[in-house]
């Protein structure tokens, strides 16, 4: 028995040592991104540089492989449904903002159709930070899945403030999406359910509104552009 008290000992070290890494990884990855939305350019964009840098960095250094990061094939043929959902609610948008005479295109239609495509880029970057960095952290924090969804949520919705918009919008989706991650795990059918959602906002809610989704001291110092409208 005397033996086994050192390695008892031991391995409590390490879990603490681990506990105060992920509070130490939340705490510098999220002051980044916060300090990134509240960074006037040209600073913006070095913190932008930066913060990839450490993300990319802290999640290669944790890699548990492909099905751990939601990267793989599997639970994908059943849960496209969310895709599926997605789309019904963005044609049910487009459709009263055609009714409200909202439709809109936020710039011309070739620039639009361009950020469109690398949108869906930044949509799965975006789903791969929020669950295989945060979530999956403050799941190993709290130890409850229920409570590391909300939590996650809360930060996902506190970065686009001070839009109260884009943080209801973040935050239920947000924790519908960290509930969906946590069922299915995998990343696709969310990146693509974020990237439709993300344009449908775009196109339906009216830039005076959203400040066209600027989120920090961009949507302080917005100033309104002539939009192009959508005739039904």
């Amino acid at each position: 028995m005397e033996s086994v008290a050192p390695i008892l000992v031991e391995k409590r070290a390490r879990t603490a040592r681990s506990r105060r890494r992920d509070w130490l990884e939340i705490t510098a990855v999220y002051g980044m991104v916060l300090l990134i939305f509240w960074t006037p350019p040209p600073w913006q964009y070095l913190l932008w540089v930066v913060a990839s840098a450490l993300v990319a960095a802290i999640i290669l250094k944790s890699y548990d492989g492909p099905r751990a990061m939601g990267l793989c094939k599997g639970n994908l043929s059943c849960s496209l449904w969310a895709v599926a959902a997605t789309l019904t609610v963005a044609g049910l948008a487009v459709l009263l903002a055609a009714f409200l005479h909202t439709l809109h295109l936020p710039g011309p239609a070739g620039s639009f159709l361009r950020r469109s495509c690398v949108y869906l880029i930044w949509a799965l970057i975006q789903e791969m930070v929020l669950q295989c960095f945060f979530l999956s952290r403050l799941l190993h924090l709290i130890g409850n899945a229920t409570w590391a969804a909300v939590a996650t949520a809360v930060l996902f919705a506190v970065a686009h403030l001070p839009s109260p918009i884009l943080t209801a919008i973040t935050l239920i989706c947000g924790l519908a999406a960290c509930f969906f991650f946590l069922r299915f795990r995998t990343l696709y059918p969310l990146a693509i359910a974020h990237a439709i959602l993300g344009l449908s906002i775009a196109v339906t809610i009216p830039r005076t509104l959203d400040r066209n989704m600027s989120v920090g001291l961009a949507y302080l110092h917005y100033t309104e552009k002539p939009a192009q409208l959508l005739q039904p």
